[in-house]
């Protein structure tokens, strides 16, 4: 899951990831994502989508484990 989700976002930390992504790539990663999760052991992925980014605000409260990555 990590290896799929970092080609479409940055990874934050411990199973999370953040970015902008185009409508075409977040149906394509949620179709990668339903191939690879076992909804039988109760798996599951949470996606917020934001409308506006303008409203929406990022701050951390201690150590930042986000690591700034460019790929290739």
């Amino acid at each position: 899951m990590l290896k799929l989700c970092r080609k479409y976002l940055t990874w934050v930390q411990n199973s999370v990831f953040e970015g902008e992504i185009s409508y075409s790539n977040l149906e394509r990663l949620k179709s990668e994502i339903n191939k690879i999760i076992n909804q039988d052991e109760n798996d599951s992925v949470v996606i917020y989508i934001f409308k506006q980014m303008y409203y929406s605000q990022r701050k951390v409260l201690g150590k930042d484990k986000k690591q700034e990555t460019k790929f290739l």
